[in-house]
């Protein structure tokens, strides 16, 4: 690589901005950080763009990054009783690509977001022609809602605090409503039919201190997708993403292709 280029991608790394955009009725936002191919970062349950700010800036250098706000999450506001289920929020990001022509893609799912690229590439292959589910909920056998939480709250001492406080300002935003009426929905969303549906390369990430997604789930989810394979990161927890951001760009690169 020449020292011009290094430097172009230094600059790019540093470089971010707001993109706003009203779909479905929702002004939705997005944070744009680096160039190169398109990569767009899902985010997990309650999440926003500041719980992947680490991740962002490891995978700016190589991609165009969008860390999108799902619709009542971080800075795109939504009515309490809209977009609290998984086919909804998978509709409007399907809307939101499609609109941002993101149609070629690589879609980076964490957590629920991981679940919704499922629904996703199920419903609207087209747009999906690689995925990277991060610790994917969804998946049977799921617990009921106090066992999640206080896995999350087990889960939440391998974070780095700044992600914790992240996270809890992410959560506030959102509200405890929609947090739980999307759990209770992803638990009864059918998502355990659709990974033989699932056409795309699909690269899964496991954490291996994950206390919120069962490891015998992942292994299985990519055993049943065609083109799946499987990753696990030694002490990565659930928010192995945020943990482990270079580890977690290093192979996205590799399985995109970019170097």
């Amino acid at each position: 690589m020449s020292a011009t280029h290094e430097v172009n991608r230094n600059e790019a790394h540093l470089a971010a901005r707001n993109v706003w955009l009203t779909v479905q009725g929702v002004r939705t936002y997005a944070r744009v950080q680096g160039s190169g191919p398109p990569l767009v970062i899902v985010p997990g349950l309650g999440c926003s763009h500041v719980c992947y700010t680490a991740l962002q800036s490891a995978l700016a250098p190589y991609f165009e990054v969008w860390a999108y706000d799902a619709p009542g999450h971080g800075y795109t506001r939504a009515a309490p009783n809209r977009f609290t289920t998984v086919e909804s929020l998978t509709e409007q990001l399907a809307a939101w690509l499609v609109a941002h022509g993101l149609t070629n893609a690589t879609l980076l799912g964490h957590s629920l977001g991981g679940q919704v690229l499922l629904h996703l590439a199920a419903r609207h292959p087209q747009l999906t022609p690689r995925l990277v589910l991060s610790a994917p909920t969804g998946l049977q056998p799921l617990m009921p809602v106090a066992q999640q939480v206080w896995r999350v709250f087990l889960d939440g001492f391998r974070d780095r605090r700044y992600y914790v406080w992240r996270l809890t300002q992410s959560y506030l935003i959102a509200g405890p409503r929609r947090v739980i009426r999307l759990y209770r929905d992803l638990r009864h969303a059918g998502t355990d039919a659709l990974p033989p549906q699932v056409q795309a390369p699909t690269l899964v990430l496991q954490g291996e201190a994950d206390e919120v997604v069962r490891s015998r789930a992942l292994r299985r989810l990519a055993c049943r997708l065609p083109r799946g394979q499987l990753v696990c990161i030694e002490h990565g927890p659930h928010a192995l993403i945020d943990k482990y951001p270079v580890t977690v760009t290093e192979l996205v690169r590799e399985f995109a292709r970019v170097h």
